[in-house]
C-alpha cells in the first residue's frame, strides 16, 4: 500500500509578543496510506492541529514552517507558492473544523455554501453540485435530503450541521480530508450518528483521514492507526489495537489511565437526622414574557424536584437543551425560578439572587463551563482572588495576599501565578482559577456547569481529582452538570437524569448499576468505549432513538 502523505522531520516555529522564536513542532514524521485514517491524540498545546493544517500548506498568525516536508499525494505542500497550495485546497486536500456553527455564514443558505467549493474551483456546473450535494447529504444520514440545503445554519442541530460541514470538505471529491475534534461538543447520542456517517464515507470513498483529537474512546471508534504526541513531539506510534491494549509510552499510558476517572466508590451515606443542605420543590424556570399563567413563554426546566445530602455530590446529565445549565443558573438565583421552593441549609432562599443575603450568596457558588468568559481578561489572578475576599469577607491586603497563597496552594497551581492574566494561562490552569475564586468564598455548595468539558483528558482528570480531595478537606456538597457520563460517575452520589426539561429518572451508582427509564437506557448506552469493535456492533432500539434522539 502506498503512502498518500508523508511527513519527515517537520518543525514549525511560534513568534512570541517579545519577539522570541519558539519551536513547536519539533522534528515530527509520519505516513498515512491510501485510504487510511490516522488519529493525533495529546493534550492541548501538543501540537495536533498545528501538524493537522501543514497538510493543506498552512499555519496559524504568528507561525511558520521552519524546516522538514509535508507531501500529499507526490506534492510538497511547504515548496508549492500560495496560489498552487489554493487550487489543491478543497479539491485534494479538505478541512472540517471543530465547530462547525463558527464556520457556516449564518445569512447564507446551507446548499449555497456546500456547493462554493465546487464554484470556486469550477469542478462541475451549479446544477450538477447540488445533485452531488444531496448524494453526500444521503450517505451522511442528514434528514430529509432533498430539501435540508435550502435551509439556513440556525435552522439545523448541532449534529446536523456537524455532518453538513463533512458534506462541504468532500463535494470537492478530496483525497485527504482532516477532522479537527469535530465531535468534541455533541452529546453522546448525537456523536455516535455523527461517527458513523464519517466513517461510512470515508471507507467507501476509500479517502485518507487524518483525526485530530484528545478523546480515546472517539479515535479507536475511527481511527486504523494513533500518533501520541505531547510538547509537539512524537511520543508513540502504533496501530489502534496494539495503542490500545499494548502502549508502551509512559504518557500513553498515563492517557489511557486518565479515560475513566477513577470511581467515588459508596461514601458514607448521610446522616439521616440531618436536614439536606440544598431542596428543591416543584421548579419551574425558563425565558420570554409571562404568561397569564405566571409562568415564562418558553419553560427550560418543569416542575423538577431534588435534594443533596450534606457532604455528598449530585449528578444533572442530559443532552444539550435539556435543561441542565438552566436549572444550576435557578438554583443559584441568576435566572429566578417562576414556580417552586428552594431550601438551602434549612432555610427558603428568595428565587431572585440580588434578594438573597451576603451569606447566602457566599454559600452557594457556581463554577461557569467556560473558564475564558468567565474571568476577567484585564485582570491578574490575584485581582481575581481578591474580589470574593473582599466581598464577603473584607479583608484587609495582608490578610489578601496570604489568603490568595492558601487557595493557590488548594487548586495546586505555583504561587508566582497571582501576577499573570487569564491569557497567560493554559486551559486546566484557568478552570483551576475558576474553581479557586469559588472556594475563596469559603461556601458549602459548589454548582459545577460542564467545568471538565473543554479540558483534555488528562486536565480532566486531575481536575475530578482535585475536587475529591477539596471535598473531603472542607466538607463540600457538588452539584456537578455533565455530559460526560464517566465523569459524573467518578464524583456523585446520586445522578438526575434530565430530558426537555424534565426529571425522568434518579439513579444511585452504588446500588442501581442498569438505568430503567428508557432515555436513560439510551444515554448510557451511547458512551464509547476503547473497544474498536464498539461502534460497529453498537445495536440501539430503532424507535427510543427516533423518540429520544434530535441529530
Amino acid at each position: 500500500m502506498t503512502n498518500h502523505v508523508e511527513i519527515r522531520d517537520l518543525r514549525v516555529e511560534a513568534t512570541t509578543d517579545s519577539g522570541r522564536r519558539v519551536e513547536i513542532i519539533k522534528g515530527v514524521s509520519l505516513d498515512i496510506a491510501e485510504g487510511e485514517i490516522v488519529a493525533l491524540i495529546g493534550e492541548s498545546g501538543s501540537g495536533k492541529t498545528t501538524i493537522a493544517l501543514t497538510l493543506m500548506g498552512h499555519t496559524r498568525p504568528g507561525c511558520r514552517i521552519s524546516g522538514g516536508t509535508v507531501s500529499v499525494a507526490g506534492k510538497d505542500m511547504v515548496a508549492l507558492s500560495e496560489k498552487q497550495r489554493a487550487k489543491l485546497r478543497g479539491t485534494q486536500v479538505a478541512y472540517v473544523p471543530q465547530s462547525a456553527a463558527a464556520a457556516f455564514n449564518p445569512a447564507t443558505s446551507i446548499m449555497d455554501q456546500v456547493i462554493e467549493v465546487t464554484r470556486i474551483h469550477q469542478l462541475m456546473s451549479p446544477e450538477d453540485a447540488r445533485a452531488r450535494a444531496i448524494e453526500l447529504f444521503r450517505a451522511l444520514s442528514l434528514p430529509e435530503p432533498e430539501t435540508i440545503g435550502s435551509r439556513y445554519p440556525h435552522q439545523v442541530s448541532g449534529g446536523q450541521l456537524q455532518r453538513l460541514a463533512a458534506a462541504m470538505a468532500l463535494i470537492g471529491n478530496p483525497t485527504l480530508v482532516i477532522f479537527d475534534e469535530p465531535t468534541t461538543a455533541l452529546d453522546v447520542t448525537t456523536q455516535i450518528e455523527v461517527l458513523r456517517a464519517f466513517k461510512s464515507v470515508m471507507k467507501k470513498g476509500g479517502i485518507s483521514g487524518v483525526y485530530v483529537s484528545h478523546d480515546l474512546a472517539v479515535v479507536a471508534q475511527i481511527a486504523d492507526r494513533i500518533v501520541v504526541l505531547k510538547g509537539g513531539e512524537t511520543q508513540e506510534t502504533g496501530t489502534t489495537e496494539e495503542i490500545l491494549n499494548n502502549a508502551k509510552h509512559p504518557y500513553t499510558r498515563q492517557l489511557l489511565a486518565a479515560f475513566e476517572p477513577k470511581p467515588r466508590g459508596a461514601a458514607g451515606l448521610a446522616e439521616s437526622a440531618t436536614a439536606p443542605l440544598l431542596k428543591i420543590e416543584d421548579v419551574v424556570a425558563g425565558y420570554g414574557q409571562r404568561q397569564a399563567d405566571g409562568l415564562p413563554l418558553v419553560r427550560a426546566v418543569e416542575h423538577v424536584s431534588l435534594t443533596v445530602e450534606k457532604g455528598r455530590n449530585l449528578g444533572i446529565i442530559g443532552e444539550s437543551g435539556c435543561g441542565k445549565s438552566t436549572l444550576a443558573r435557578t438554583i443559584a438565583g441568576i435566572l429566578p425560578a417562576a414556580v417552586g421552593k428552594i431550601v438551602f441549609d434549612g432555610t427558603e432562599l428568595r428565587r431572585n439572587a440580588r434578594e438573597r443575603s451576603r451569606d447566602q450568596l457566599r454559600e452557594m457558588q457556581i463554577v461557569f463551563q467556560y473558564a475564558d468568559t468567565a474571568l476577567n481578561p484585564a485582570k491578574s489572578v490575584e485581582d481575581i482572588l481578591a474580589r470574593p475576599l473582599v466581598f464577603y469577607h473584607r479583608m484587609d491586603r495582608q490578610a489578601r495576599n496570604t489568603r490568595i497563597d492558601q487557595l493557590l496552594d488548594m487548586v495546586h497551581l505555583p504561587r508566582n501565578l497571582r501576577h499573570r492574566r487569564p491569557g497567560e494561562l493554559s486551559g486546566g490552569q484557568k478552570q483551576r482559577v475558576n474553581f479557586a475564586r469559588a472556594l475563596a468564598a469559603d461556601p458549602k455548595l459548589i454548582l459545577c456547569d460542564e467545568i471538565t468539558s473543554a479540558l483534555d483528558t488528562v486536565v480532566a482528570a486531575a481536575v475530578i481529582d482535585l475536587l475529591k480531595e477539596l471535598q473531603r478537606e472542607l466538607g463540600l456538597s457538588y452539584i456537578f452538570i455533565s455530559h460526560d457520563l464517566s465523569v459524573v460517575e467518578a464524583i456523585c452520589d446520586e445522578i438526575v437524569v434530565m430530558y426537555g426539561g424534565r426529571k425522568v429518572e434518579e439513579i444511585t451508582p452504588s446500588r442501581v448499576k442498569a438505568p430503567q427509564h428508557p432515555y436513560s437506557q439510551l444515554l448510557f448506552s451511547s458512551v464509547p468505549t476503547l473497544d474498536p469493535a464498539w461502534l460497529d456492533g453498537l445495536r440501539q432500539d430503532p424507535e427510543l432513538v427516533r423518540a429520544y434522539c434530535r441529530h
